[in-house]
């Protein structure tokens, strides 16, 4: 059962937001996305200001939420890892907008202010 089915939201772009949003979980789908099922370690050294405790607790979240599968293999020591789950894929476009985008901001606003207040005249 997802942790999302006992809560009430306005409207789907809520819903939406409170799936994916925060600093950490979009980086964790964005890297399961493009490169693949990741171990726990992995996911952990490609963001390097994320806490052990912040990660699992995200983790945990996408999981719930049928975003991310978790597989533990039965070996000693354990292994785990972590993929998105078909509905996770679907997020994917999204993500690659919401970079697009970013892109573009950090392009013709922050790196050219001036620029962009002369074309919105």
């Amino acid at each position: 059962m997802s942790r999302m089915q006992n809560k009430m939201f306005n409207c789907e772009k809520e819903l939406t937001l409170s799936v994916i949003g925060g600093k950490w979980k979009m980086l964790i789908l964005w890297h399961l996305g493009k490169e693949g099922t990741k171990r726990f370690g992995e996911l952990k050294s490609l963001m390097p200001g994320i806490t052990q405790r912040m990660l699992v607790n995200q983790l945990r979240e996408l999981e719930e939420d049928l975003i991310v599968k978790r597989e533990v293999y039965p070996v000693v020591p354990p292994k785990v890892e972590y993929s998105l789950t078909d509905q996770g894929r679907t997020l994917m476009p999204i993500l690659d907008s919401m970079y697009e985008w970013g892109k573009n901001y950090a392009e013709n606003v922050i790196e050219n202010p001036i620029e962009m207040k002369e074309s919105a005249k």
